[in-house]
């Protein structure tokens, strides 16, 4: 499965020059939003939109980036996973197309987007514009309106909304939103966000916005700030967070992107996934077969940790690696357990160490509800290590490369990080940027400085994060 398209930021090989430090969790589930009323009328016939946004889910419901007024003008993702700005006052809309119908379905990836309205402009085609990742978009207009000097209810003296639908309580984003900004008075092209990389030019990636014009209404929101996450770094009015806590705010970010669990990858019971696509409740197993998921990020060489909580009843999943080959074969179907032939993990009713073709064999103890579990993967030894607690199973040592459990190599080339239930269970995974639910109570880096976790990361073990992965070869 591919880690970065073309043009998408956080690529293991680009430097990023400029940093973005945070990113704010949309959980559609808890219908979030941030809001704020404009005062007076900025400027109607010319205005920027930008940001960086990392889906969570497709295809089930409308996502709403950005919005105002009873009109319902928005920029918004459809049901069928398109990018559009529309006006119902204008009955107007502009649809990102290509010969594809493009759609926009990775799950792992950071998209950049920017809207321009610009309609005092004599050419139609250059009213509206759209760029994704650096490239600008052919646009498909549909209704009649769009004439020269339109406006819309964006930037007028209404209520604006961010991550829902205007006057509606529905169309909630699902998602990573990061380096939001509105400019109004002025229609930027997408070089004034973003450049790409001079070593990787396929690579599009963030700059400093802070020296652009931002006008009467401008805001830039970083969510550097848990406290707030309103709160808008140009200094102008805070917005107003709703339902959002400051443990929605992340350090997944478009210039370094951590690992999630793939929503793509949700096999056999069918889990549920939320908070970022790092909780799963799973939808329990049964009848010979279990539900999987798979992280989105695979490893084919380096040191990696991660750790896992479960806060109800652990009882007879196991959680593991599993390499990324043919998940849809015969046998990978009728495996008894999720990881099957393909993978290795915990047997959590005996804490004994499950291997392909379904074997396992004594490596440590059962966990408990409520345990915290680590997970050391040494891809350079093959060696794969877990603990209970802050303590390693079987003496093992991962810094020192002691008695840790000899793995085969993939087959694919790759382990991809798993999880496998067979009866119902909720799960937080913690890749180095712990979901609500997740409690940090002291909280650790790794030896880069990357990563929050509840325990002490083994030397030369590393979140798996494209940072990283840039570094250690991944």
């Amino acid at each position: 499965m591919p880690l970065i398209l073309p043009g998408n930021v956080g690529s293991a090989t680009a430097a990023t020059g400029y940093d973005v430090a945070n990113s704010c969790i949309f959980n559609d589930g808890d219908s979030p939003d941030i809001r704020r009323t404009f005062g007076s009328a900025g400027d109607l016939d010319k205005w920027t939109f930008s940001c960086w946004y990392k889906r969570s889910s497709h295809g089930s419901a409308t996502q709403r980036l950005f919005g105002a007024g009873s009109n319902n003008t928005t920029i918004y993702f459809s049901s069928s996973d398109q990018l559009a700005f529309y006006d119902a006052a204008l009955d107007t809309g502009w649809d990102v197309q290509n010969t594809d119908h493009r759609k926009f379905r990775d799950l792992s990836a950071w998209y950049h987007i920017v809207w321009t309205l610009d309609s005092a402009q004599g050419t139609a085609a250059n009213r509206v514009k759209c760029y994704i990742n650096g490239v600008q978009q052919t646009l498909t207009k549909s209704g009649s309106g769009g004439d020269q000097n339109f406006t819309t209810a964006i930037n007028t003296a209404v209520a604006h909304f961010i991550g829902k639908r205007p006057t509606h309580d529905t169309g909630y984003l699902d998602g990573y939103l990061a380096e939001v900004c509105f400019n109004d008075g002025q229609a930027y092209a997408a070089s004034n966000y973003g450049e790409f990389d001079e070593d990787s030019p396929q690579i599009w990636k963030p700059k400093d916005v802070s020296g652009l014009t931002f006008g009467t209404n401008g805001f830039y929101l970083d969510f550097e700030d848990s406290g707030t996450l309103g709160n808008d770094a140009n200094g102008g009015t805070d917005w107003t967070a709703t339902n959002l806590a400051a443990t929605d705010q992340s350090t997944d970010t478009c210039t370094n992107n951590f690992c999630t669990i793939n929503g793509l990858d949700n096999y056999h019971a069918g889990n549920t996934l939320s908070e970022g696509n790092l909780k799963i409740v799973s939808a329990g197993g049964g009848a010979g077969w279990d539900g999987s998921n798979t992280g989105t990020m695979g490893v084919s060489a380096g040191k990696w940790y991660w750790e896992l909580f479960a806060d109800t009843d652990a009882n007879v999943e196991i959680y593991g690696i599993k390499s990324g080959v043919s998940h849809t074969d015969s046998n990978y179907v009728t495996e008894t357990t999720a990881l099957g032939e393909l993978g290795y993990g915990i047997v959590t009713t005996s804490g004994n160490m499950g291997y392909p073709d379904g074997q396992s064999e004594s490596y440590g103890s059962a966990i408990d509800a409520d345990d915290k579990l680590m997970f050391a993967l040494d891809m350079d030894n093959l060696r794969f290590y877990f603990g209970v607690n802050g303590t390693w199973a079987n003496s093992g040592d991962p810094a020192g490369n002691s008695n840790g459990y000899t793995i085969s190599a993939p087959p694919s080339g790759f382990y991809f990080p798993a999880v496998s239930f067979y009866v119902s269970e909720t799960i937080y995974l913690n890749f180095g940027s712990p979901p609500t639910g997740f409690t940090i109570s002291s909280g650790n880096a790794d030896d880069n400085g990357y990563g929050n976790f509840e325990y002490d990361v083994p030397a030369g073990f590393y979140s798996i994060c494209t940072k990283n992965l840039g570094e250690f070869g991944g």
